[in-house]
């Protein structure tokens, strides 16, 4: 949660590029926008795994924007579970609760379920059902899905995703976004979707130099709305999606309507300053600003530790992450665990394969250390994720999710959006919103931007 940057081409032996006529029926079936008609096919690959695309020139192409599948070698997925197999395990934790990171008690049953039942292809499957494409932005390959709804007037909405998150994490919302008369909603809720995946992260590019700091890539996805037609739409996002939202807000690009969070940028800089010294609770703050500031507090004595790695060093937890599965799938549910609306048991609201497919794209697509490098970008750009956005004018809508790493008070959203256009504190759900609560945040969405469409 944190920045990302300017330059940086991905090496050709990262991308293999195959036509087929299949991917002009799938050109045809998702509805891009006339003017964001697909040249030409691409495929993504990791340097481990050759991972393939099929594609085709539809009628009216435009220049850049290439249809995307993916195609996972069998040879990577066994390689896996032979990883799997050969695991080293550590003794067991000395403590009875989470104090000492990651039990092996439950970490143990869900990667030996990932080395022998688990099935990418199923999720590999839904993935390549949705309309997805590749774009170059800034010398940067963008990975992304658009997803246009049958319901006239649908409003444009950028998703974001977050870390340890991908468009795995917003699978279950699509449906409730673009068809909302089949959950509830009316046809006017209807939006059209863009899901980008952040650059470093799954099949987008990784960056070769420094510089793609998330106010770059909130640059970059403005682009990437503009290149597929949407002139005016609405920014969404948790985890570092609401960081690049709340840039965009700040920005004030031509044709942003607004923004949704649920992970607000609100904690005054007076605040701020009494949790770098790990004070105690000003006396001045209110109950429901206490209650706020002890949760901060806990997360950055006993929760940071993840991030202050990355912050620092990358490179070093990017050797386990790249090599070890164990490595990658501990230190992601151990995130999981601390932050889904689950008492620190994440198999309460997500299943094993759930899990499971979020950290598999970070495998087999090697973008272990790639993505972890975003928080030392952040580290060199300077702030925090919780740090206070000065947005005085755009458009800003909240949802205080409960297990969200902190509870955001309204008085500090207050203070920190000039024009706040919906707040709203529900009762059940954690970081992972869209994973965790599709329905829930899918209703808030409509609400939240009810009054920004024509």
């Amino acid at each position: 949660m944190d920045p990302i940057g300017d330059t940086g081409r991905v090496a050709t032996g990262r991308r293999r590029f195959l036509g087929l006529a299949a991917g002009a029926v799938v050109h045809a079936q998702l509805g891009m926008p006339d003017e964001a008609q697909a040249a030409a096919g691409g495929s993504a690959t990791a340097d481990r795994a050759p991972v393939k695309s099929a594609s085709s020139s539809p009628a009216q192409p435009v220049a850049g924007v290439r249809p995307f599948r993916i195609e996972v070698p069998q040879k990577e997925i066994s390689d896996l579970r032979k990883r799997i197999k050969a695991t080293r395990w550590p003794d067991q934790e000395t403590v009875g609760d989470r104090s000492q990171g990651a039990q092996l008690a439950k970490v143990r049953p869900l990667v030996e379920y990932w080395g022998t039942r688990y099935d990418w292809r199923k999720v590999e499957a839904r993935l390549n059902a949705l309309p997805q494409y590749i774009t170059t932005i800034d010398g940067l390959d963008i990975q992304f899905a658009h997803i246009r709804s049958a319901h006239v007037g649908a409003l444009p909405m950028l998703m974001t995703h977050g870390w340890p998150g991908s468009i795995v994490e917003l699978l279950k919302i699509i449906d409730p976004l673009t068809h909302p008369t089949a959950h509830g909603g009316r046809a006017e809720d209807a939006f059209h979707l863009v899901l980008p995946t952040l650059p470093g992260y799954g099949f987008s590019g990784r960056p070769t130099s420094t510089g793609w700091d998330p106010a770059h890539v909130a640059r970059a996805f403005h682009k990437l709305m503009i290149r597929l037609g949407h002139r005016q739409y609405v920014s969404q996002g948790g985890d570092w999606g609401a960081i690049v939202a709340q840039l965009q807000a700040v920005q004030r690009p031509e044709g942003l309507l607004g923004i949704h969070v649920n992970m607000p940028g609100t904690v005054p800089p007076d605040v701020l300053r009494h949790l770098r010294n790990f004070d105690p609770a000003p006396a001045k703050l209110s109950a429901r600003e206490k209650d706020a500031y002890g949760r901060l507090l806990h997360f950055y004595r006993e929760g940071f530790g993840y991030a202050a790695m990355m912050n620092q060093s990358p490179q070093t937890i990017g050797y386990a992450l790249a090599d070890s599965p164990v490595a990658m799938a501990a230190y992601y549910y151990d995130k999981i665990a601390e932050w889904t609306d689950s008492g620190g048991e994440p198999e309460k609201v997500l299943t094993y394969d759930e899990m499971l497919d979020a950290v598999s794209l970070y495998w087999l697509t090697n973008t272990g250390a790639s993505s972890s490098r975003l928080y030392w970008e952040g580290a060199q750009a300077g702030g925090g994720p919780f740090d206070a956005f000065d947005i005085p004018t755009v458009p800003v809508a909240v949802t205080v999710f409960p297990a969200e790493i902190y509870p955001a008070p309204r008085s500090w959203g207050e203070r920190a959006y000039g024009n706040l256009i919906h707040w709203n504190e529900v009762d059940k759900g954690g970081h992972f919103a869209a994973w965790e609560q599709p329905q829930l945040l899918a209703r808030e969405l409509r609400t939240a931007f009810k009054s920004l469409r024509h």
